[in-house]
């Protein structure tokens, strides 16, 4: 519940308090019907959800993918020293930019799913997520499941090794360095794309289950034992999906 719906509801008990109390009910049920009600699906309200996605994955990836930007800022700095160029600054901007582009990429296609998911009601358009124990179940299993393939793994080794990345990849000039972060971003998203989607299971607004991905993420990819963090995370994750999966589907 944001603070405008807690200071309202607030506001809304403190000025029926001094009515009967069929009114007080009347008000609050009024209030709460009001706070339910999903949000119409416009090319605005779509735009703003796309923003809202974009931030809050920025807000939780960056933490973790400082390291890289930081040492790439450092590499490019000493190369341009030692040729007598400037413009290290620009260049870690669109390295930067190539990163954020590849998160936008998959906020654009996290608002698509929001969409199909509300619309077909396994999705609260309030809280923002799962109301079906089928729906949460397939949610934990599939990310559990890719926590555990050796493609994850594989993104994991690249996103904890950024002096090797930028050795291997390393390119000059604009469309390069463009190019490297992109890529990075791309990595980065195939290392935790799963976890991501389980916003949709715990509540995308959920600040709980924010934080809690985001430590997930920075363990895995700041932890000399990150690839065994992932491995326990998913192992965890598949039996509570089976747990759902059981009570909607056999129980």
């Amino acid at each position: 519940m944001s603070a405008w719906d807690m200071s309202s509801l607030w506001m809304a008990l403190g000025w029926t308090g001094q009515k009967e109390t069929m009114d007080l009910s009347s008000g609050m049920a009024t209030t709460m019907a009001s706070m339910a009600t999903p949000a119409v699906w416009t090319l605005g309200y779509a735009v703003l959800m796309f923003f809202m996605w974009w931030v809050m994955m920025l807000a939780m990836m960056l933490p973790s993918a400082a390291p890289m930007i930081l040492l790439h800022a450092m590499v490019d700095r000493k190369n341009r020293q030692r040729k007598g160029e400037s413009g290290g600054v620009l260049s870690s901007a669109v390295f930067s930019s190539g990163y954020l582009l590849a998160w936008g990429l998959f906020s654009l296609a996290a608002v698509a799913l929001q969409w199909a998911f509300e619309l077909s009601g396994i999705l609260s358009p309030s809280m923002m997520n799962a109301t079906n124990t089928g729906f949460a179940g397939i949610i934990l299993l599939v990310a559990g499941a890719w926590q555990l393939t050796p493609l994850k793994q594989a993104c994991l080794k690249h996103c904890q090794g950024p002096l090797q990345y930028l050795t291997l990849h390393w390119r000059s000039g604009t469309l390069g360095t463009f190019r490297m972060g992109l890529q990075h971003g791309a990595y980065c998203l195939g290392c935790c794309w799963g976890l991501m989607g389980i916003l949709f299971f715990g509540g995308i607004m959920n600040l709980y289950w924010i934080i809690g991905l985001a430590v997930i993420v920075l363990l895995e990819k700041l932890l000399p034992i990150g690839a065994l963090v992932s491995r326990i995370t998913g192992g965890l994750l598949l039996v509570w999906g089976s747990v759902f999966v059981y009570v909607a589907f056999v129980s």
